[in-house]
């Protein structure tokens, strides 16, 4: 049997393990917002807003809308994580993967000479919220 007293102080307690933290849910907010915004970017007609960013065009609008497809639909996910509170560990380690890889990739092609400087620092967005991620899951 729990008593009373310890019963109550679990209940006023200002921290909720159940509940993400109010820093990684605005982090989830952010990461929606710059998602949608790459979406947009990643469609077939946005071809002033890749040259802005120095990415290359692609070969087929396929190609294009698939990738804005997916980084729409992962913006949807954070939104949805970052309005219900609710932690999800794997959801959120698959995040800060991709973030993570997606930000190697422009690395390893502007090493590579295939892109300009100006695709890492589109990227870099990416590099913080896969770190802010990561610290979540490990901090």
């Amino acid at each position: 049997m729990v008593s009373n007293a310890a019963t109550m102080t679990a209940a006023r307690s200002p921290v909720d393990a159940t509940l993400l933290p109010v820093w990684m849910r605005r982090a989830l907010y952010a990461t929606a917002a710059m998602n949608v915004v790459g979406a947009i970017g990643f469609l077939p007609p946005a071809h002033a807003l890749r040259a802005l960013a120095g990415f290359p065009e692609a070969e087929h609008p396929l190609y294009l809308a698939t990738v804005s497809m997916f980084v729409l639909l992962f913006g949807l996910a954070y939104l949805a994580l970052a309005v219900s509170g609710r932690p999800d560990r794997f959801f959120i380690a698959v995040a800060a993967a991709g973030k993570v890889a997606f930000f190697a990739l422009l690395t390893v092609l502007w090493l590579g000479g295939t892109l300009p400087l100006q695709a890492v620092a589109a990227g870099t967005g990416d590099l913080v919220f896969g770190a802010l991620f990561l610290v979540w899951l490990y901090g």
